[in-house]
């Protein structure tokens, strides 16, 4: 529903006539629709959480590159999009995630803390350059996916640029200069 009608047309009755249930089901398991709001931006938010946690252990597998595309590829396009309009358009939400997973755990953040960890990996390795600043990198990873995702691309469209992307991010010289 967010993805294709946006967060603000959010109401009980509109997830409840969605999902084809009585809208009362939906107060029986939250005690409002802030709550289940919050429920459903934990649950995506851990999910994503999930799908990027090994990524630091694929060091030294692989290259850089490829390692980032699919880990930023393991989660799908639409709940990427879902869990990042409704975070954009309801913020107090954030805090609440935090609340729950913890502080590296807000919406895409997950995602980035996991790069920053993966990119110091290869770093350690001699992959990734000594003097390479892997949280810069990161940042710039996930603001790569947040826009992207943002920009209703296909699925297809949105997979090619991020391989692309992650490419040229990580396309580091062979020797640094000093």
């Amino acid at each position: 529903m967010i993805g294709r009608d946006g967060p603000s047309r959010l109401t009980g009755r509109a997830v409840t006539q969605e999902a084809g249930v009585a809208t009362g089901l939906l107060y029986t398991h939250f005690a409002n629709f802030d709550d289940f709001l919050l429920g459903y931006a934990v649950d995506r938010t851990f999910q994503i959480s999930g799908l990027v946690a090994g990524l630091p252990d694929r060091a030294g597998s692989d290259t850089v590159a490829e390692n980032l595309s699919e880990a930023l590829l393991a989660t799908p396009m639409d709940t990427l999009l879902a869990l990042t309009r409704l975070l954009a358009f309801r913020p107090d939400l954030t805090a609440g995630v935090r609340a729950v997973l913890g502080d590296e755990a807000d919406g895409l953040a997950a995602i980035e803390h996991a790069v920053a960890r993966y990119l110091a990996a290869e770093r350690n390795l001699g992959r990734v350059p000594s003097g390479a600043d892997t949280q810069a990198l990161a940042l710039a990873v996930v603001a790569v996916l947040h826009h992207i995702v943002l920009s209703g691309e296909t699925e297809a469209a949105a997979r090619t640029r991020i391989r692309r992307t992650t490419g040229a991010l990580t396309a580091f010289p062979a020797s640094t200069p000093t």
